[in-house]
């Protein structure tokens, strides 16, 4: 193994910024200073009209309209304003929520203040495969529900939940269905409008643009009530207030435009990438994808290695190839991943797996650099494992 070496393959945490989205941003922190909410002069104007064109930009890249998209500081801002929001201002129809056990923990914990405030959270089981079971999911949508909640891709294992079908069992129900799509917009095609979302969280630097800023989309047709959770001016037709972020807002557009002519040629790409890093990984013996059988992202394997614990594994090549085991958000955590104990793996086996999100960036040698790193320390820590003794000699 090359000493020196640095592989990022944890895309799914956060992504490089495009160098073409630096290039677009740079002039918006000195020459082009204004405030977009400044009309009384030409900096302002050039603001506004640039929020205008991102907004656009995002739009057009999930086929909706400008108007219906609200910029945030973030997908976990965007999903707070559209729960809170929904169950503030929804309550004279019911206070219950429908959601999915495999969701990210912005989804979840906002839930949980839910519940804290009054309402009603049912959580539904997932398939093995990671896939929603509609049927459970139908039976637990009540009089009193208001809103379903379902990922579009997962943030761990890839998995794509069906969206259209969802969509379709929540009209059936004429209830709300909201979507965290960060994980898949940009990266596969997106329309909520087809899919019959009502409101959909994503954000920018999961898609190569910059840190800081996200959106919520909001239909209009049917219009969709929903209580801000920030007062202050009444910015984002009344949903978000506070001064825009306008270089933030022009990178996410830029991003959303680059996403928007090479999703399609970049997704086979990065399959191709995927797949062969999974042939690699998959030779060793006792390795297994989580989630392999059901429709996944095209850039993200989650892997697990039986017989060893994943963070002694990362710890083995960690300084040559960046991965996760499991969401950024939940890293510091010694607890095993809630998605996986969802989908049925043991604590031991999701303590063995291991994410790996790969990019717009990454080439077919560092994949095959990374087999090379993660073999060598699969080998290692198996030699030194009281366990993987134990199976060798058939007693496990």
């Amino acid at each position: 193994m090359t000493e020196g070496r640095r592989i990022y393959f944890d895309n799914n945490a956060t992504t490089p910024v495009d160098p073409r989205v630096v290039e677009a941003m740079l002039p918006w922190f000195f020459e082009k200073p204004g405030n977009a909410a400044s009309r009384t002069h030409p900096f302002g104007w050039e603001a506004e009209d640039a929020v205008a064109q991102g907004r656009a930009q995002v739009a057009s890249l999930i086929g909706a309209e400008p108007e219906e998209i609200a910029f945030t500081s973030g997908a976990t801002e965007a999903v707070n304003l559209a729960l809170k929001g929904v169950f503030e201002a929804w309550q004279s129809k019911g206070k219950h929520f429908v959601t999915v056990k495999t969701e990210h923990k912005a989804v979840l914990d906002t839930c949980k203040r839910i519940r804290k405030w009054g309402g009603e959270v049912t959580l539904v089981d997932v398939q093995p495969d990671g896939v929603v079971d509609l049927d459970r999911l139908e039976a637990a949508i009540r009089p009193d529900t208001v809103l379903v909640a379902v990922m579009w891709a997962n943030n761990e294992t890839g998995v794509i939940q069906p969206v259209a079908e969802i969509g379709a069992l929540c009209a059936r129900h004429e209830v709300l269905f909201f979507s965290d799509a960060t994980q898949a917009v940009g990266k596969i095609p997106v329309n909520p409008k087809e899919a019959g979302v009502h409101l959909m969280a994503c954000s920018a630097h999961k898609m190569y643009g910059p840190k800081g800023v996200g959106a919520l989309y909001v239909c209009r047709q049917p219009r969709i009530r929903l209580a801000p959770l920030i007062d202050g001016g009444g910015h984002e037709r009344g949903l978000r207030s506070g001064t825009l972020n306008v270089p933030g807002i022009v990178g996410f557009g830029q991003a959303a435009a680059i996403a928007r002519a090479e999703q399609d040629a970049e997704a086979e790409r990065l399959r191709q990438l995927r797949d062969r890093l999974e042939a690699g990984l998959t030779r060793l013996p006792q390795v297994r994808v989580n989630g392999a059988g059901a429709p996944r992202l095209p850039h993200v394997s989650n892997v697990m290695f039986r017989y060893i614990d994943a963070e002694a594994l990362l710890m083995s090549f960690n300084r040559y190839v960046a991965v996760s085991t499991g969401s950024a958000c939940t890293s510091a955590t010694l607890e095993p991943s809630h998605v996986l104990r969802a989908m049925g793996l043991s604590e031991d086996e999701a303590h063995a797996s291991v994410r790996f999100s790969l990019g717009r960036f990454n080439t077919a040698d560092e994949v095959e650099y990374a087999i090379e790193a993660v073999s060598e320390g699969v080998a290692q820590l198996r030699a030194e494992s009281p366990m993987w003794q134990m199976f060798e000699q058939g007693i496990l």
